[in-house]
């Protein structure tokens, strides 16, 4: 099983001029320690049933841009890209250039966006959540060919493209590799079944997760793909290093079921994340590789 970071807090910088070189030693010790993924939010405001909204929050393509230049094997992306923030058009030349930009390490997560009061607050149209899921589709579905030999026209019903032109495409073959969060049975996971690369769930209850990948199995089946093609990934879960006991013991399970990446993050308020990040590469990830 492989680690990826999730970093969700910018709170251990003292100071807004600290924040990049807290993330940058944060990214860098991913980086050097093994993890595979590091992720970031897709946030304007901090998540408010964790934190204060007026917590410090960065946007993502821009730090993960800056990222690109600190670190070397790391994968790059949001968790999850929210599908109401930006253009499909324009997301896709922004994926292409942080692959180009990055080596060939972009990750696309991307999902249908929740957060209402962001929306309002920056005044971004917030669509019921039956056309956002229709928006997403048509975002993997333009993105998909934006990243292709297909320069031609689009046209769905939110989106029209005259021409998908993308120069320079991404340096992965296809496009960077495509994350759908969440964990709906009627829409997400249908749209990881037809376009993701991996799901990502969250590490709660394992008969649940056991569940969930059993109606992506099924998904996949009806799409007429291997379910094997499909990465499961997880999020969440107990502090490796507070409760790495509990931590092992629930990432052997989620192992058992398939599971090949799992997130972690420094809890919220750790004031020293580097190190954290240092601390579970050097005394957790050698035990979860051999997972």
């Amino acid at each position: 099983m492989d680690l990826a970071l999730h970093v969700a807090d910018f709170t251990a910088a003292p100071s807004p001029d600290r924040i990049a070189p807290t993330l940058a030693a944060t990214a860098r010790a991913a980086d050097q320690g093994g993890f595979t993924t590091l992720t970031l939010m897709d946030h304007w405001f901090q998540m408010e049933a964790v934190a204060p909204a007026s917590d410090p929050m960065l946007d993502g393509y821009t730090s993960l841009g800056y990222l690109a230049a600190v670190t070397e094997r790391v994968q790059l992306g949001l968790l999850v890209t929210g599908v109401t923030y930006r253009h499909p058009g324009l997301l896709a030349k922004t994926l292409a250039t942080l692959d180009v930009l990055s080596g060939g390490r972009a990750l696309l997560g991307i999902g249908a966006a929740w957060y209402g009061r962001e929306h309002a607050g920056l005044g971004v149209p917030f669509p019921p959540v039956a056309e956002r899921f229709e928006r997403l589709e048509e975002t993997l579905r333009i993105c998909r060919q934006m990243w292709s030999d297909d320069d031609g026209p689009f046209a769905g019903e939110h989106y029209a493209l005259a021409e998908t032109l993308c120069a320079p495409r991404p340096l992965q073959p296809g496009g960077p590799p495509v994350v759908v969060g969440g964990m709906g049975e009627q829409k997400t996971l249908r749209l990881v079944a037809r376009y993701g690369h991996a799901c990502n769930l969250f590490a709660g209850d394992l008969d649940v997760v056991a569940h969930k990948l059993e109606v992506l199995d099924r998904h996949c089946e009806a799409e007429g793909r291997d379910p094997a093609s499909v990465r499961r990934t997880v999020i969440g879960g107990p502090d490796p290093l507070a409760d790495t006991h509990d931590f092992l013991r629930l990432a052997q399970a989620h192992a058992a079921l398939g599971v090949t990446t799992t997130w972690v993050g420094p809890p919220l308020g750790e004031p020293d994340p580097a190190g954290w990040t240092a601390r579970v590469a050097e005394q957790v990830l050698p035990r979860v590789a051999d997972l």
